[in-house]
Order: structure tokens, then C-alpha cells, then sequence
């Protein structure tokens, strides 16, 4: 995660969020599945002395981390919590944001719902999710690159599709959508790919349930690293009011 909102798309987008949240002075704030708190620091800074940030997170590790990278910032306050049930009172929240957790959650329609609860009328709510189904890795053996995504997308990652479903379930959750934004991630780099987005990690999983021939698989993950590299996947934000 941190790996990811380090690089220059991760970078771009989340500031475009920020941004179009218009956090203002004095502001409470929510980061439902705020992980390792990666962008507390900055929503602090946006609430000044005055406001407060609320960093909810279920994983005990995740939580460490982010009371870690807080622990000099009096305007955060790290809750332990799951997105389906927010420790946060109703109509307390002027601004909310939610980025990458939908993909993973069991409900991603009860988690809008939670944040629904959560925000005041006239709220400003954000949302970020990738669409696995785009992910794209340029390779001589073309069939074996379809057949990662296809794996990625029905096995790997619960809700892979979430990303362009975001305004749908937005306005199904009482949100009224205002922006839909779509912003690709470009690897270059091979290493920064596999780290991020589980290239051998995944290729092994696919090989050892029979999904991909492990002679193929192995030959493909190899031919990666041996030449000019790219991968890209979308990447979709809105931002809906309440």
C-alpha cells in the first residue's frame, strides 16, 4: 500500500481527491480503511489545529502503524472499526474518504451505506477503486497476459470490478455523484510492478489451481524482467456529495 501511494500515480490521484474534497479549517474528517494511515498527515494539515481526523482501520498491524505516523498529531484520532460498522456517530462527518478498501470488503454497498450514516447533509465523500479487469501486461505470449488478468480478476481480488461501479453504488447509497475521474498507473519498471501488483505472487497461485500451464506461466513471469516493461490498470475516483 504505501509502496503504491508513493509513486507517481498513487501521488496524483490522492492529491486530486484531496483537492476535490475541499477540506476546509476546522473540519471532521473520516479515512474509513485508513490502513497505515498514509494520508492522515495531509488531511490533518487541511483541518488545522482545530478539526479532526478519524482513521478507521479493523487490521492491528495497519493500526500500529498509522497511530505511528500520527503519534505527533493531535487532530487524529486512530479507531479501531470495521467499514461495515463505523465507530462514528451519525451526521458527525464533514468530509469522508474511502480508497482502495471496496475491492476487499464483503459488502461494498453496506460500507457506502455506513458512510452515508457517518456524513452530515451537504457532505463531501470520496471515493477511489481500481478496475482489475483493465490491468494490461505487455508481453510477447499475449494469451498467457489475458489469462493473468482473467485469474486476477475471478480469483484474486473479491470485488475487481468495483472501480466502475463506483458511481452506481454511490448513487444507490443516497450519494448524489458530482465527478467521475479515471487515472492509469504506468509501470515501466518490473520490479515496482511485481511488488505492487503481485505479477509472481499471483502467476504461482494461477499455476498451482490449474489455471495457467506452469511451464507457460514460468516462461512469461521470466521474459518480464529480460526487456522493456509495462503494465497500467484504471483507476477510478468519484466524488459524491450528501
Amino acid at each position: 500500500m504505501l509502496r503504491a501511494a508513493a509513486g507517481d500515480a498513487g501521488r496524483a490521484y490522492k492529491q486530486q481527491m484531496l483537492d476535490l474534497l475541499d477540506v476546509r479549517p476546522d473540519q471532521t474528517v473520516l479515512d474509513a480503511g485508513c490502513g497505515p494511515g498514509t494520508d492522515l498527515p495531509a488531511l490533518a494539515e487541511r483541518v488545522g489545529d482545530g478539526g479532526t481526523v478519524l482513521g478507521v482501520d479493523r487490521d492491528p498491524a495497519m493500526l500500529a502503524r498509522a497511530r505511528e505516523r500520527t503519534s505527533d498529531l493531535h487532530q487524529v484520532e486512530i479507531r479501531e472499526g470495521d467499514v461495515h460498522a463505523l465507530p462514528v456517530e451519525a451526521s458527525t462527518v464533514d468530509r469522508a474518504k474511502i480508497d482502495r478498501v471496496l475491492m476487499h470488503v464483503a459488502e461494498p454497498a453496506d460500507a457506502l451505506a455506513q458512510l452515508n450514516r457517518a456524513t452530515r447533509p451537504g457532505s463531501r465523500v470520496g471515493l477511489a477503486e481500481p478496475d482489475w479487469d483493465t490491468l494490461i501486461v505487455d508481453a510477447e505470449d499475449l494469451e498467457t497476459s489475458r489469462a493473468f488478468t482473467r485469474y486476477t480478476t475471478e480469483e484474486v481480488v473479491r470485488h475487481a470490478t468495483v472501480g466502475r461501479s463506483l458511481p452506481r453504488l454511490a448513487e444507490q447509497a443516497g450519494f448524489q455523484v458530482e465527478t467521475v475521474l479515471a487515472t492509469t498507473p504506468v509501470f515501466r519498471e518490473f520490479q515496482d510492478a511485481d511488488n505492487v501488483l503481485g505479477l509472481g505472487r499471483n502467476m504461482e497461485q494461477a499455476i498451482t489451481e490449474g489455471r495457467i500451464d506452469r511451464d507457460r506461466g514460468h516462461r512469461w513471469f521470466a521474459s518480464l524482467s529480460e526487456g522493456p516493461f509495462y503494465a497500467s490498470f484504471t483507476l477510478v475516483s468519484v466524488i459524491c456529495t450528501c
